[in-house]
Order: C-alpha cells, then sequence, then structure tokens
C-alpha cells in the first residue's frame, strides 16, 4: 500500500469516526429532546438503543469506503470485507438486544409492574442466535446442517432437561398470567404461605411468616390452588367465631361487640372508609349461641394484630358486663 492510499483511508476513517461523533451529539440529542415531548415510548426506545452504535455504523461505513478507494490484495480484501460484514451484523444485535430489553422494561416492568427478567434473556437468547446464523451465513458457512443439529440437540436436550424446561415455561406462565407478583401474600394448598419475594426462570422464592425462605419450583406452583390475598386487592373479611351462654342478653352481645370491633378498627392506621364491623348470629349448639363477628383488615397480615387485640378487649368488656362464654357440657354419669 502507498503513502498515499494510508493518508486517504486514515483520513477517511478519522473523518467516520468524527462525522459519527457529531451525529451522536447534536442529532442525537436533539431527538431525545423531541421524544420526551411525544406520549409515545417507542422513540425513547430508540434513542437509548442506538447509544453509541452510531459512531461504530460511521467507522464501518467508512471502512466500506476505504476499500472500495484503496486498492487491495485481492484475499486481503476479501477478508476484511467479511469482517467488516461481521462487525456490522454483531452491531444490529446489540442494538435490537437493547431495543428488546428496553421495551420489556417498559411495558412489562413499569407499566404492567411486573419483573421481566426470564423475557428479557430469553429476548436477548433468540436475537443472538439469529445474529450468529446470519454471520455465519454471510460467511458462506451452510446453515442448513447446523440448523438440522440444533433441531436433533435441541430434542435431545428438550429430553434431558424436561424439568429445567417446564419450570421455565411455568416461570413465564406465571408472570404473563399476572396472578402472582413479588409482593403479593399466598397460601398454597400444600400449608406453605408467605410474601412472595422473587419469581426467577427456575423457581419462585416465598417469605414464611417464620421468616424462612421457601423455594418452590415453577412447575409446581402453576399447577397448585393457591390464594392469593393481594387479589382482588389488599384488604380481606376477617371472621371471628365465637360462642356466648345461653342465658346472655343477645342485644347487648351485639351491642358490647360492635363496641369493641369499633374501638380496634377506629386508628388511622386500621380504619377502612365506608366499612362497619357487623355481628351474625348462626346456630343454637350444645354448649351455647354461635355468631360470627365481621371484621376488614388492610391486608392479610394485619388479621393476626387485630385478633390479637380484639379477643383481649372483648373479654375485658365481657367481664365488666356479665356476659359469659359458653362452657363444654359437663359428662354426666348414669348411676344404676
Amino acid at each position: 500500500m502507498k503513502p498515499f492510499d494510508l493518508l486517504l483511508a486514515a483520513g477517511i476513517l478519522s473523518g467516520a469516526v468524527l462525522l459519527g461523533v457529531l451525529v451522536q451529539r447534536v442529532v442525537a440529542s436533539r431527538l431525545r429532546a423531541m421524544a420526551k415531548k411525544t406520549a409515545s415510548d417507542w422513540d425513547d426506545i430508540l434513542v437509548e438503543s442506538l447509544k453509541g452504535l452510531v459512531v461504530v455504523w460511521a467507522l464501518l461505513i467508512g471502512l466500506a469506503v476505504v476499500f472500495k478507494l484503496v486498492p487491495l490484495r485481492p484475499e486481503v480484501l476479501r477478508l476484511l470485507q467479511r469482517a467488516n460484514g461481521v462487525l456490522g451484523i454483531l452491531s444490529a444485535v446489540i442494538f435490537f438486544t437493547r431495543m428488546s430489553r428496553r421495551a420489556l422494561y417498559v411495558y412489562i416492568d413499569r407499566k404492567i409492574e411486573m419483573p421481566s427478567t426470564i423475557f428479557k434473556n430469553f429476548a436477548a437468547a433468540v436475537i443472538f442466535l439469529l445474529g450468529l446464523l446470519f454471520a455465519l451465513d454471510y460467511l458462506g458457512v451452510s446453515i442448513t446442517p447446523l440448523l438440522t443439529a440444533l433441531g436433533v440437540g435441541g430434542l435431545a436436550v428438550a429430553l434431558a432437561f424436561q424439568d429445567t424446561l417446564a419450570n421455565l415455561f411455568a416461570g413465564m406462565n406465571i408472570l404473563m398470567a399476572r396472578k402472582i407478583k413479588p409482593g403479593d401474600y399466598i397460601r398454597l394448598d400444600s400449608s406453605q404461605e408467605g410474601e412472595v419475594c422473587d419469581i426467577t426462570w427456575r423457581n419462585t422464592t416465598i417469605r414464611s411468616p417464620e421468616d424462612n425462605m421457601v423455594v418452590v419450583p415453577n412447575s409446581r406452583l402453576a399447577a397448585a390452588i393457591y390464594t392469593n390475598t393481594h387479589l382482588p386487592d389488599n384488604e380481606m373479611g376477617l371472621f371471628l367465631p365465637l360462642t356466648v351462654d345461653f342465658d346472655s342478653d343477645l342485644a347487648l352481645v351485639e351491642r358490647v361487640t360492635l363496641e369493641v370491633a369499633r374501638e380496634v378498627l377506629a386508628g388511622p392506621e386500621r380504619a377502612i372508609d365506608g366499612f362497619e364491623p357487623a355481628v351474625r348470629y348462626n346456630a343454637f349448639t350444645d354448649i351455647g349461641v354461635r355468631f360470627s363477628v365481621i371484621l376488614r383488615v388492610k391486608e392479610y397480615q394485619e388479621q393476626y394484630r387485630i385478633r390479637h387485640e380484639f379477643l383481649r378487649r372483648l373479654h375485658e368488656r365481657y367481664r365488666a358486663e356479665g356476659i359469659k362464654p359458653a362452657t363444654a357440657p359437663r359428662a354426666v354419669s348414669i348411676e344404676r
């Protein structure tokens, strides 16, 4: 290569890089300012995904111009052109990966408010695989045998890791169904319960009331019968069964019980607008009159403190009012 050719190549590449930096700083900044004024999120996603890649693309275009203007040996030119094409494919893979991850963050993490780690990793893996296939096809490598091998190998992997794949797709199904998300308090039919801490591609972590971590495989969770105490909202009804003696004045029992219930629920951190506690008599039993007190709490974990304070105060008022709780009937012995 002659000195003039070297200077020409250096000048073209320097100009391409400077042009890329200029476009990145000036045009991209204006696009970013315009994107902030629009209601759509796609322009913001596009601007964020282009960050730093404009300079790379300008350099690749400069290299393509150099290959056209500077005389090189055919074998060297062919090698450099293929390398330039592979770099272009790699930059496109980076761009589309950024776009997919950013779009998933905007439309799943932020708007739907659920973690999208599984979807981000899956989308990145698919894009990188497609980029690899495009690069191999560009280099002249036949991808048909590779696709066949991937199909056979994928079948073998699916059979070998069927439990892992079952957990993966079950985790994706759990996230897409939006019936469980981190922060919810759930109870499983296998008696485990607690607050959902994290949902990963393999398992779901639950913090039990004893402050222990319960790890449940996603496939088990997807097939389980569970109760989500945060759906349709965090508030829930609390039904407390009680029984008083047959000789009790039921009108007095109802009045005293409701007064205590209102006192317990009157705190600013416990008050629920529009809710009024209720007493419902259910049945006559062998030991007395059975009834239920209907309360309401703001979230599942609050029921234990409400139950404790309500029963303590109710016991004090019953003693002060002379209301007797029901007692078990005594065994009667028959003498012959």
